[in-house]
């Protein structure tokens, strides 16, 4: 089987091609893919060709890790049947490129246990799930706290201080670019710039911004904590005395963990997490190399999706 893909060549060239699909086993499900959503964090980088060492790094490859669609086969054994909506994180089932992160396709063979059922009322918004996951595993699975100043107001800062509030908190969130300083329900928006407060218990970054730190920490509470919740393409560095100082805290987010993910689904499932007003963007998939460029480069696009369902 073959199935249209996004491929990225190399560095800021892609095209939309058939690529060889591997075959499906007795746990495994093919899904055709509705949606997928283009990630302003890690694939910004895959695209510009500045990703750090990682596993599975190199080209070409096929991204993607924010996918929705539907069961259209199912193995003997799988636990999925088909005419099942999933999400799905990506896969590793194209055979003639690197499958990092193998999701932006027309159709997918991926285990059953990676395909997660999710409420047919969802439709498109259902590819928020992989960052509404990686929120609640920055900030609130347990052994975490609720951050009090939240940095960055793009798709991941909202439903981290969507998150917050909840859990019953009132964040802020710093956000230089005046166009994205709307949107904040429960919680305040600003120009870091005006803000004095210096006694933070709990500051979460998800700028990206690499060179931040000695600003954050110079916002801190004594004993509060750093998290570093996005993804940074240089080295990070600070000024000890005022770390020692606050006796600072920097914890590292790592990556969702499955739990994280079916936690979320549940909220969105119940209503609790809403998951409106944050896909912005749309295009056809045989329009990708424009939705890229628009992804990355128009500050008034938090998300961008996909279409896939005319490039099957």
């Amino acid at each position: 089987m073959q199935a249209s893909a996004i491929v990225f060549e190399n560095p800021k060239f892609l095209s939309v091609k058939p690529l060889a699909v591997a075959d499906m086993g007795e746990l495994d499900v093919e899904v055709e893919v509705e949606y997928s959503g283009i990630s302003t964090g890690t694939e910004r980088l895959l695209w510009y060709g500045t990703m750090p060492a990682f596993p599975g790094m190199g080209y070409p490859l096929v991204p993607g890790y924010e996918t929705v669609g539907r069961v259209t086969r199912a193995g003997h054994n799988a636990s999925l049947t088909e005419g099942t909506r999933v999400f799905v994180p990506g896969s590793q089932c194209f055979k003639d490129a690197r499958n990092l992160f193998g999701g932006a396709a027309a159709r997918l063979v991926v285990p059953a246990a990676r395909a997660l059922a999710i409420s047919e009322s969802l439709g498109e918004r259902g590819v928020l799930f992989a960052l509404a996951a990686t929120a609640y595993h920055a900030a609130s699975r347990a052994g975490t706290q609720q951050p009090d100043l939240i940095v960055g107001h793009g798709v991941l800062g909202r439903l981290i201080a969507r998150l917050a509030v909840l859990a019953g908190a009132s964040p802020v969130v710093w956000e230089t670019n005046p166009q994205r300083r709307s949107g904040g329900v429960g919680y305040q928006v600003i120009d870091p710039a005006q803000d004095t407060d210096r006694r933070y218990r709990c500051i979460c970054d998800v700028s990206g911004a690499s060179a931040l730190l000695d600003t954050l920490i110079g916002h801190l509470a004594p004993g509060g904590e750093i998290v570093l919740a996005g993804f940074y393409d240089t080295p990070l560095s600070f000024n000890f005395a005022p770390a020692f100082m606050r006796e600072a805290r920097i914890r590292v987010a790592a990556q969702w963990a499955p739990d994280d993910l079916a936690k979320v689904i549940a909220l969105a499932g119940d209503g609790s997490l809403s998951l409106e007003d944050l896909i912005t963007h749309r295009h056809e998939a045989s329009q990708a190399e424009a939705a890229y460029r628009t992804a990355f480069g128009d500050a008034n696009c938090l998300k961008m999706v996909l279409d896939w369902r005319q490039t099957q």
